[in-house]
Protein backbone atom coordinates (compact mmCIF):
# COMPACT_ATOMS: atom_id res chain seq x y z
CA UNK A 1 0.00 0.00 0.00
CA UNK A 2 2.79 2.20 0.90
CA UNK A 3 4.40 1.82 -2.50
CA UNK A 4 1.46 2.18 -4.11
CA UNK A 5 0.98 5.14 -2.53
CA UNK A 6 4.14 6.40 -3.35
CA UNK A 7 3.89 5.62 -6.61
CA UNK A 8 0.97 7.61 -6.88
CA UNK A 9 2.23 11.14 -5.33
CA UNK A 10 5.51 10.73 -7.07
CA UNK A 11 3.03 11.18 -10.41
CA UNK A 12 0.84 13.52 -9.23
CA UNK A 13 4.06 15.49 -8.66
CA UNK A 14 5.90 14.71 -11.88
CA UNK A 15 2.50 15.85 -13.57
CA UNK A 16 2.61 19.03 -11.28
CA UNK A 17 6.18 19.92 -12.12
CA UNK A 18 5.24 19.77 -15.82
CA UNK A 19 2.32 21.89 -15.76
CA UNK A 20 4.38 24.30 -14.31
CA UNK A 21 7.08 23.59 -16.78
CA UNK A 22 4.25 23.69 -19.98
CA UNK A 23 1.63 25.99 -18.84
CA UNK A 24 0.29 25.66 -22.70
CA UNK A 25 -1.11 22.38 -21.52
CA UNK A 26 -4.03 24.31 -19.05
CA UNK A 27 -3.79 27.44 -21.53
CA UNK A 28 -6.89 26.36 -23.44
CA UNK A 29 -8.83 25.50 -20.69
CA UNK A 30 -8.76 28.49 -19.05
CA UNK A 31 -10.72 31.78 -20.07
CA UNK A 32 -8.44 34.07 -21.84
CA UNK A 33 -8.43 37.67 -20.62
CA UNK A 34 -9.50 40.14 -23.05
CA UNK A 35 -9.34 43.89 -22.25
CA UNK A 36 -10.96 46.27 -24.79
CA UNK A 37 -10.31 50.13 -24.52
CA UNK A 38 -12.67 52.54 -26.17
CA UNK A 39 -12.21 56.49 -26.72
CA UNK A 40 -16.05 56.68 -27.65
CA UNK A 41 -18.87 55.67 -24.92
CA UNK A 42 -19.98 52.00 -25.49
CA UNK A 43 -23.24 52.78 -26.98
CA UNK A 44 -21.37 54.60 -29.99
CA UNK A 45 -22.20 52.57 -33.49
CA UNK A 46 -18.35 51.34 -34.06
CA UNK A 47 -17.41 50.72 -30.82
CA UNK A 48 -20.87 48.70 -30.24
CA UNK A 49 -20.14 46.36 -32.72
CA UNK A 50 -16.89 45.66 -30.98
CA UNK A 51 -18.44 45.16 -27.71
CA UNK A 52 -21.55 43.31 -28.84
CA UNK A 53 -19.39 41.01 -30.22
CA UNK A 54 -16.68 40.66 -27.46
CA UNK A 55 -19.76 40.51 -24.95
CA UNK A 56 -21.32 37.49 -27.11
CA UNK A 57 -18.23 35.64 -26.52
CA UNK A 58 -18.06 36.49 -22.77
CA UNK A 59 -21.70 34.99 -22.57
CA UNK A 60 -20.55 31.80 -23.99
CA UNK A 61 -18.02 31.36 -21.52
CA UNK A 62 -14.36 31.70 -23.72
CA UNK A 63 -13.07 34.57 -22.36
CA UNK A 64 -13.13 37.10 -18.80
CA UNK A 65 -13.90 40.51 -20.53
CA UNK A 66 -13.08 44.02 -19.38
CA UNK A 67 -13.31 47.07 -21.00
CA UNK A 68 -13.25 50.98 -20.19
CA UNK A 69 -14.75 53.49 -22.49
CA UNK A 70 -14.16 57.21 -23.10
CA UNK A 71 -10.70 56.99 -22.45
CA UNK A 72 -8.79 60.22 -23.72
CA UNK A 73 -6.17 60.13 -26.30
CA UNK A 74 -4.08 61.41 -23.83
CA UNK A 75 -4.93 58.50 -21.53
CA UNK A 76 -4.47 55.95 -23.98
CA UNK A 77 -1.27 54.62 -23.43
CA UNK A 78 -1.65 54.04 -19.29
CA UNK A 79 -4.73 52.40 -19.90
CA UNK A 80 -3.46 49.94 -22.38
CA UNK A 81 -0.32 49.45 -20.03
CA UNK A 82 -2.51 49.13 -17.02
CA UNK A 83 -4.04 46.33 -18.96
CA UNK A 84 -0.95 44.39 -19.82
CA UNK A 85 -0.07 44.62 -16.31
CA UNK A 86 -3.39 42.87 -15.29
CA UNK A 87 -2.16 39.85 -17.34
CA UNK A 88 -4.64 40.21 -19.91
CA UNK A 89 -4.06 38.02 -23.31
CA UNK A 90 -5.46 40.07 -25.61
CA UNK A 91 -6.14 43.36 -26.38
CA UNK A 92 -8.79 45.35 -28.16
CA UNK A 93 -9.32 48.83 -29.11
CA UNK A 94 -9.40 51.92 -31.97
CA UNK A 95 -5.83 53.26 -32.61
CA UNK A 96 -6.69 55.99 -35.11
CA UNK A 97 -5.74 58.85 -33.07
CA UNK A 98 -3.47 56.93 -31.32
CA UNK A 99 -1.35 55.17 -33.53
CA UNK A 100 2.16 55.93 -32.13
CA UNK A 101 1.51 55.47 -28.61
CA UNK A 102 -0.55 51.95 -29.17
CA UNK A 103 2.35 50.33 -31.28
CA UNK A 104 4.90 50.68 -28.97
CA UNK A 105 2.73 49.21 -26.39
CA UNK A 106 2.50 46.57 -28.71
CA UNK A 107 6.27 46.56 -29.30
CA UNK A 108 6.80 46.75 -25.73
CA UNK A 109 4.92 44.03 -24.75
CA UNK A 110 5.12 41.03 -27.38
CA UNK A 111 3.78 38.19 -25.57
CA UNK A 112 0.45 39.94 -25.44
CA UNK A 113 -1.75 39.82 -28.92
CA UNK A 114 -2.81 43.51 -29.90
CA UNK A 115 -6.17 43.38 -32.35
CA UNK A 116 -6.53 47.63 -33.12
CA UNK A 117 -9.08 49.38 -35.18
CA UNK A 118 -6.56 51.25 -37.61
CA UNK A 119 -5.88 52.48 -40.89
CA UNK A 120 -2.07 51.38 -41.19
CA UNK A 121 -0.64 48.18 -41.29
CA UNK A 122 -0.31 45.36 -38.92
CA UNK A 123 2.63 45.44 -37.03
CA UNK A 124 5.02 42.41 -36.28
CA UNK A 125 4.82 40.42 -34.14
CA UNK A 126 1.73 41.23 -32.25
CA UNK A 127 -0.61 43.94 -33.29
CA UNK A 128 -3.02 43.23 -35.58
CA UNK A 129 -4.89 45.76 -37.46
CA UNK A 130 -9.15 45.80 -38.40
CA UNK A 131 -11.34 48.13 -40.04
CA UNK A 132 -14.99 47.90 -41.41
CA UNK A 133 -15.21 47.15 -44.61
CA UNK A 134 -18.40 47.38 -44.42
CA UNK A 135 -18.64 48.99 -48.53
CA UNK A 136 -20.92 46.46 -50.04
CA UNK A 137 -23.86 47.03 -47.83
CA UNK A 138 -23.02 50.82 -48.14
CA UNK A 139 -23.58 50.43 -51.72
CA UNK A 140 -26.84 48.47 -51.91
CA UNK A 141 -28.19 50.94 -49.15
CA UNK A 142 -27.46 53.55 -51.54
CA UNK A 143 -29.91 51.93 -54.39
CA UNK A 144 -32.32 51.97 -51.77
CA UNK A 145 -32.07 55.82 -50.79
CA UNK A 146 -31.63 56.68 -54.31
CA UNK A 147 -35.14 54.80 -55.06
CA UNK A 148 -36.62 56.31 -52.05
CA UNK A 149 -36.08 60.53 -52.77
CA UNK A 150 -38.14 62.14 -54.31
CA UNK A 151 -36.30 65.50 -54.46
CA UNK A 152 -33.17 63.63 -56.25
CA UNK A 153 -31.55 65.63 -53.05
CA UNK A 154 -29.40 63.35 -50.46
CA UNK A 155 -27.33 64.79 -47.46
CA UNK A 156 -24.68 62.86 -45.79
CA UNK A 157 -23.38 63.53 -42.64
CA UNK A 158 -19.94 61.97 -41.78
CA UNK A 159 -17.65 62.04 -38.32
CA UNK A 160 -14.48 63.09 -39.81
CA UNK A 161 -13.29 62.08 -43.11
CA UNK A 162 -11.05 59.47 -42.97
CA UNK A 163 -10.82 56.64 -44.84
CA UNK A 164 -12.99 54.53 -42.34
CA UNK A 165 -15.66 56.82 -43.26
CA UNK A 166 -14.60 58.09 -46.83
CA UNK A 167 -15.36 54.75 -48.19
CA UNK A 168 -18.45 54.00 -47.15
CA UNK A 169 -19.96 57.29 -48.32
CA UNK A 170 -18.41 57.16 -51.67
CA UNK A 171 -20.27 53.22 -52.01
CA UNK A 172 -23.57 54.62 -50.73
CA UNK A 173 -22.88 57.56 -53.38
CA UNK A 174 -22.38 55.29 -56.32
CA UNK A 175 -24.97 52.55 -55.26
CA UNK A 176 -27.64 55.59 -54.94
CA UNK A 177 -26.43 56.77 -58.91
CA UNK A 178 -27.25 53.04 -59.70
CA UNK A 179 -30.92 53.54 -58.61
CA UNK A 180 -30.92 57.04 -59.64
CA UNK A 181 -28.42 59.15 -61.70
CA UNK A 182 -29.82 62.34 -61.19
CA UNK A 183 -29.25 62.40 -57.03
CA UNK A 184 -27.27 64.83 -55.97
CA UNK A 185 -24.95 64.73 -52.66
CA UNK A 186 -24.58 67.12 -49.69
CA UNK A 187 -21.30 66.16 -47.59
CA UNK A 188 -20.74 67.63 -44.57
CA UNK A 189 -18.56 66.27 -41.13
CA UNK A 190 -18.60 67.40 -38.09
CA UNK A 191 -15.12 67.01 -36.37
CA UNK A 192 -16.39 64.35 -34.29
CA UNK A 193 -17.30 60.96 -33.10
CA UNK A 194 -20.33 61.73 -31.13
CA UNK A 195 -21.68 65.26 -30.81
CA UNK A 196 -25.57 64.19 -31.72
CA UNK A 197 -26.13 67.75 -31.42
CA UNK A 198 -23.85 68.68 -33.88
CA UNK A 199 -24.79 66.47 -36.59
CA UNK A 200 -28.44 67.29 -36.11
CA UNK A 201 -27.58 70.86 -36.78
CA UNK A 202 -25.84 70.02 -40.17
CA UNK A 203 -28.93 67.73 -41.00
CA UNK A 204 -31.59 70.27 -40.43
CA UNK A 205 -29.38 72.54 -42.70
CA UNK A 206 -29.74 69.67 -45.42
CA UNK A 207 -33.03 69.31 -45.06
CA UNK A 208 -33.50 73.38 -45.36
CA UNK A 209 -32.03 72.82 -49.17
CA UNK A 210 -34.25 69.94 -50.25
CA UNK A 211 -32.81 66.84 -48.97
CA UNK A 212 -35.22 64.47 -48.28
CA UNK A 213 -33.36 61.40 -47.18
CA UNK A 214 -30.16 61.77 -45.15
CA UNK A 215 -26.96 59.12 -44.83
CA UNK A 216 -26.87 58.63 -40.71
CA UNK A 217 -22.79 58.14 -40.64
CA UNK A 218 -23.31 59.68 -37.23
CA UNK A 219 -25.98 59.85 -33.97
CA UNK A 220 -28.45 62.57 -34.75
CA UNK A 221 -29.06 62.21 -38.04
CA UNK A 222 -31.60 60.36 -37.60
CA UNK A 223 -33.55 62.68 -34.93
CA UNK A 224 -33.48 65.58 -37.17
CA UNK A 225 -34.64 63.41 -40.16
CA UNK A 226 -37.65 62.27 -37.86
CA UNK A 227 -38.21 65.54 -36.82
CA UNK A 228 -38.61 67.10 -40.24
CA UNK A 229 -40.63 64.59 -41.18
CA UNK A 230 -37.50 63.25 -44.05
CA UNK A 231 -36.14 59.83 -44.69
CA UNK A 232 -32.45 58.42 -43.10
CA UNK A 233 -30.67 55.29 -43.96
CA UNK A 234 -28.53 53.84 -41.56
CA UNK A 235 -25.08 52.74 -41.26
CA UNK A 236 -22.87 50.33 -38.62
CA UNK A 237 -25.68 49.16 -37.01
CA UNK A 238 -30.22 49.14 -36.91
CA UNK A 239 -31.80 51.53 -35.30
CA UNK A 240 -35.03 51.31 -37.53
CA UNK A 241 -36.50 49.86 -33.92
CA UNK A 242 -36.49 53.35 -32.53
CA UNK A 243 -37.06 55.03 -36.25
CA UNK A 244 -39.96 52.93 -37.65
CA UNK A 245 -41.01 55.38 -39.69
CA UNK A 246 -37.55 57.29 -40.38
CA UNK A 247 -34.67 54.41 -41.06
CA UNK A 248 -35.43 52.63 -44.74
CA UNK A 249 -32.47 50.36 -44.78
CA UNK A 250 -28.82 50.12 -42.68
CA UNK A 251 -25.45 48.95 -43.62
CA UNK A 252 -24.80 46.36 -40.63
CA UNK A 253 -21.75 45.36 -39.46
CA UNK A 254 -21.02 42.59 -37.75
CA UNK A 255 -17.69 42.27 -35.46
CA UNK A 256 -18.31 38.38 -34.64
CA UNK A 257 -16.24 36.93 -37.33
CA UNK A 258 -13.34 39.19 -36.96
CA UNK A 259 -13.35 38.66 -33.07
CA UNK A 260 -13.48 34.77 -33.11
CA UNK A 261 -10.69 34.20 -35.66
CA UNK A 262 -8.62 36.21 -33.72
CA UNK A 263 -10.03 34.41 -30.48
CA UNK A 264 -9.34 31.31 -31.95
CA UNK A 265 -6.00 32.35 -33.09
CA UNK A 266 -4.73 32.80 -29.59
CA UNK A 267 -6.00 30.15 -28.18
CA UNK A 268 -3.96 28.43 -30.46
CA UNK A 269 -0.77 30.21 -29.95
CA UNK A 270 -0.83 31.10 -33.62
CA UNK A 271 -2.07 34.82 -33.12
CA UNK A 272 0.31 37.14 -35.50
CA UNK A 273 0.65 40.61 -37.15
CA UNK A 274 -2.62 40.13 -39.77
CA UNK A 275 -4.98 42.56 -41.27
CA UNK A 276 -8.55 41.42 -40.33
CA UNK A 277 -10.38 43.46 -42.54
CA UNK A 278 -11.71 41.37 -44.96
CA UNK A 279 -13.44 39.21 -42.25
CA UNK A 280 -16.01 42.54 -42.15
CA UNK A 281 -16.86 41.74 -45.77
CA UNK A 282 -20.26 39.86 -46.53
CA UNK A 283 -19.07 36.78 -47.73
CA UNK A 284 -17.49 36.41 -44.22
CA UNK A 285 -20.91 37.34 -42.74
CA UNK A 286 -19.00 40.77 -41.19
CA UNK A 287 -21.60 43.21 -42.59
CA UNK A 288 -25.23 42.81 -44.33
CA UNK A 289 -27.99 44.63 -45.29
CA UNK A 290 -30.20 45.12 -42.82
CA UNK A 291 -33.66 43.59 -43.31
CA UNK A 292 -36.20 46.56 -44.43
CA UNK A 293 -38.75 45.66 -41.80
CA UNK A 294 -41.48 48.68 -41.52
CA UNK A 295 -39.76 49.52 -45.23
CA UNK A 296 -40.62 46.27 -46.92
CA UNK A 297 -43.66 47.72 -48.66
CA UNK A 298 -42.82 50.91 -48.90
CA UNK A 299 -39.79 50.47 -51.08
CA UNK A 300 -40.83 49.80 -54.82
CA UNK A 301 -40.71 46.56 -55.77
CA UNK A 302 -37.89 47.32 -58.66
CA UNK A 303 -35.66 48.63 -56.20
CA UNK A 304 -36.17 45.95 -53.79
CA UNK A 305 -35.86 43.26 -57.07
CA UNK A 306 -32.12 45.32 -58.18
CA UNK A 307 -30.78 45.28 -54.63
CA UNK A 308 -31.54 41.83 -54.17
CA UNK A 309 -29.58 40.86 -57.97
CA UNK A 310 -26.91 43.29 -57.02
CA UNK A 311 -26.55 41.81 -53.59
CA UNK A 312 -26.23 38.12 -55.28
CA UNK A 313 -23.87 39.32 -57.46
CA UNK A 314 -21.20 40.77 -54.51
CA UNK A 315 -21.39 37.54 -52.99
CA UNK A 316 -20.86 35.27 -56.10
CA UNK A 317 -17.90 37.70 -57.07
CA UNK A 318 -19.27 38.89 -60.19
CA UNK A 319 -19.63 42.35 -58.73
CA UNK A 320 -16.97 43.99 -56.77
CA UNK A 321 -17.60 47.15 -54.59
CA UNK A 322 -14.93 49.62 -55.33
CA UNK A 323 -13.18 51.11 -52.36
CA UNK A 324 -12.55 55.09 -52.56
CA UNK A 325 -10.29 55.78 -49.73
CA UNK A 326 -10.60 59.90 -50.45
CA UNK A 327 -12.33 62.37 -49.21
CA UNK A 328 -16.31 62.59 -50.65
CA UNK A 329 -17.33 65.80 -52.53
CA UNK A 330 -20.89 67.32 -52.54
CA UNK A 331 -22.21 67.32 -55.88
CA UNK A 332 -25.49 69.37 -55.00
CA UNK A 333 -25.74 72.54 -57.08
Amino acid sequence: MNTRRQLALSAAAVAALATLAMPGLTFAQAKLKVAAIYTVPFEQQWVSRIHKALKAAEARGDIEYKATENVANADYERVMREYVAAGNTLIVGEAFAVEAAARKVAKDSPKVSFLMGSSGKPQAPNFSVFDNYIQEPAYLSGMVAGGMTKSNKIGMVGGFPIPEVNRLMHAFMAGAKETNPKVEFTVSFINSWFDPPKAKEATFAMIDKGADVLYAERFGVSDAAKEKGKLAIGNVINTQDKYPDTVVASALWNMEPTIDEALKKVKAGKFTAEDYGKFSMMKFKGSELAPLGTFATKVPADIVAKVKAKEADILSGKFTVKVDDSQPKSTAK
